[in-house]
C-alpha cells in the first residue's frame, strides 16, 4: 500500500512539473513580448536571402531593384491616419503624416521628410528621365522620387512608394519604440486618433 502511495506521488510530482515547464517555455522564448525599435541597437538583415524572408516580392522588387508599385493600388496612398512612416527594412522613421498630402498621383506623398538625414538623394536617368531617387540612409532602400511641384515651404514633393514603408499609428508609437517622435504631434492628432482607430 506504501508503495503504491510512493509510487503515485511520484508520478503526480512528474505530471505537474512537466505541465509548469510547458506554460513557461513561450515566455522564457519571449514570445510575449513585442522587440521595440531602438536605433542604436535595431539590427535587420543585409543578406539577400534573409531579406527575401522578411519582404513581400513586391517589397523586395521596390526596395531592393528601385521597382515602382501601381498607382491608387498599394497600401497607403489614402492613408489619413496620423503617425508616422518607418522603413520596411530598417524601421527607421522617416516620414510623418503631418506632413502628408493628397498630390493626386496615387502614391504617399509628403512635403519633406521626419528628419534630412533619414533619407539619401541620388541622381537617376533610367527610362530617358532625369529624377531624383530618394533612398533610405541605414537600409540604403529605393522610397521613390523627389520633385520640386510640391505644396510646402520648399516647395518638394516626396513621391514614395508604399511597398518600401510601414505605417506606425500615433496610438502604437510608443509601444513601438517611437516615443522620441510623439513631440511632433498634437491634441487635435490624438483627438482625430481616437475619432477613428487604426484597424489594420
Amino acid at each position: 500500500m506504501k508503495k503504491t502511495a510512493l509510487l503515485m506521488s511520484v508520478l503526480l510530482v512528474g505530471a505537474t512539473s512537466g505541465a509548469q515547464t510547458k506554460s513557461t517555455k513561450p515566455s522564457e522564448k519571449g514570445t510575449t513580448v513585442k522587440e521595440k525599435y531602438n536605433p542604436e541597437t535595431c539590427a535587420f538583415p543585409k543578406d539577400d536571402s534573409e531579406l527575401r524572408k522578411l519582404l513581400s516580392p513586391e517589397q523586395y522588387e521596390i526596395t531592393k531593384r528601385g521597382g515602382t508599385e501601381m498607382p491608387f493600388r498599394n497600401a497607403y496612398w489614402n492613408n489619413h491616419h496620423p503617425g508616422i512612416y518607418v522603413d520596411v527594412i530598417s524601421k527607421e522613421p522617416l516620414f510623418s503624416s503631418k506632413e502628408k498630402f493628397d498630390s493626386g498621383t496615387g502614391w504617399p506623398s509628403f512635403t519633406e521628410p521626419l528628419k534630412k538625414s533619414a533619407v539619401v538623394e541620388k541622381a537617376d536617368k533610367s527610362h530617358g528621365m532625369t529624377r531624383t531617387e530618394v533612398r533610405s540612409s541605414r537600409a540604403d532602400s529605393h522610397l521613390g522620387h523627389v520633385f520640386d511641384d510640391g505644396p510646402g515651404k520648399n516647395g518638394l514633393r516626396y513621391c514614395i512608394n508604399s511597398g518600401s514603408l510601414k505605417f506606425i499609428p500615433l496610438e502604437k508609437m510608443k509601444d513601438e519604440g517611437y516615443e522620441d517622435w510623439l513631440g511632433h504631434f498634437d491634441e487635435k492628432d490624438w483627438a482625430e486618433a481616437r475619432k477613428n482607430p487604426w484597424k489594420q
